[in-house]
């Protein structure tokens, strides 16, 4: 088994690439595979969720 990439650094206050922009690609990636139109409070949960997974480490708070 490789080693893992993720939690990525910097974080995103130094990551330009970690955009609106970058959460909006992700929400029609899902809805073109089939799943409901990511809007609201679940747009919000998907950019929390994506930053704990690019950025959070063990024991980190998942805050962007």
């Amino acid at each position: 088994m490789s080693e893992r990439r993720y939690p990525v650094r910097p974080r995103p206050g130094d990551d330009p690439r970690f955009t609106l922009g970058l959460v909006i690609d992700v929400a029609q990636v899902l809805q073109d595979h089939g799943y409901p139109p990511v809007t609201g409070r679940d747009f919000v949960e998907l950019q929390q969720a994506l930053f704990g997974f690019l950025y959070t480490g063990p024991g980190e708070e998942a805050t962007p």
